[in-house]
């Protein structure tokens, strides 16, 4: 894929719109110094001194940082928040990103915020190591009311995007932003816009979702098909088009340092290798890039192909951001190699 390709593909950026549906959360790290290390008086347990608080959405607000890294012209954030000090943090790190629209970012008093509070030992001339993860979830099934609230900021800017994102980043089903009312709402959407990308993406599973463009990992499809053993790039294929002959729409799978295989109606399936390692790496956040870079793409008129060329050209800018949930910019991926 030539550089002048890449960059027509790049500029096409300016002018997209696309929408996020999903699980939104607050991604808080705490920046630990060892050096300042104490010992409680009260407990008699070691004191973690916290030195810097980094907060920035997460989940799909990972996704969405990924597009704001690729300057996208208009993001629409479709979720919810709650009333809480996390939902005040994760609207105030929302509203600072470059053409983010919340106008239907729900705020409400029946959630709480989904949160990951992520501890850093920040070791001078070492890698920053994570500590057990501090979790805010909802353990109750999202109200209707709040569901029907979603499908209306759907309708509202259905006309206006080139494209869609989906993603479900909660564990328990219909505790999130993509219940079944808000998957049924996608599949009407879909079904009367055949031709609008809208790709999903679910932490737990797909199998319940309507025929939309579907985006997974290599382990997530070897339990959907019950496979005992690894999957081959060309098994991935085989299996990624027998998917698409029932969805008649693509389906792109990732395949960590193998790559990412996509099938798409009426065409043989297809492999793209994963980029060399270039050192250290920290994977956290890199299918959401690939998700974001899949999409952009394809919205700005890029094959399948280049797709995921782009993606994993991400995607490898990603995994060497070390203590953090890395992006990827127009710069970075026309400088990878």
């Amino acid at each position: 894929m030539t550089q002048d390709r890449i960059q027509e593909i790049l500029k096409g950026y300016d002018g997209l719109n696309i929408a996020i549906i999903g699980d939104f959360c607050l991604d808080r790290y705490f920046e630990i110094d060892p050096s300042r290390k104490e010992t409680s008086i009260e407990t008699g347990l070691e004191v973690h001194n916290v030195t810097r608080v980094r907060t920035q959405p997460g989940a799909a607000g990972t996704i969405l940082n990924n597009l704001v890294a690729l300057g996208i012209g208009e993001i629409h954030a479709i979720g919810f928040r709650g009333t809480d000090g996390e939902g005040w943090l994760l609207k105030q790190a929302l509203d600072k990103l470059s053409g983010v629209n919340t106008g239907h970012f729900l705020e409400t008093d029946q959630r709480h915020t989904f949160t990951y509070s992520k501890p850093l030992v920040l070791e001078p001339g070492q890698a920053p190591k994570e500590l057990n993860r501090l979790d805010i979830k909802n353990w109750s099934p999202t109200p209707s009311s709040i569901s029907r609230k979603i499908c209306e900021g759907i309708h509202a800017i259905a006309d206006r995007v080139d494209a869609m994102i989906v993603m479900d980043q909660v564990d328990i089903a219909e505790t999130g932003v993509i219940t079944r009312e808000v998957l049924a709402c996608l599949g009407e959407l879909q079904s009367a816009k055949p031709t609008l990308p809208v790709i999903a993406d679910s932490r737990r599973s797909l199998k319940t979702y309507p025929n939309l463009t579907f985006k997974m990992n290599a382990d997530e499809l070897s339990q959907w098909i019950g496979a005992t053993e690894a999957l081959s790039p060309e098994d991935v294929g085989i299996q990624a088009q027998a998917l698409v002959n029932k969805t008649n729409l693509p389906v792109f799978v990732s395949m960590a340092d193998q790559g990412i295989v996509s099938a798409s109606p009426g065409a043989p399936h297809i492999h793209e290798p994963s980029l060399p390692v270039r050192g250290p790496i920290d994977i956290v956040g890199a299918g959401d890039s690939v998700t974001a870079n899949l999409c952009s793409a394809l919205a700005s008129g890029a094959t399948p192909q280049e797709a995921m060329h782009l993606a994993m050209r991400a995607a490898s800018c990603v995994i060497h951001q070390l203590g953090t949930t890395g992006t990827a910019t127009r710069k970075d991926l026309l400088s990878v190699s």
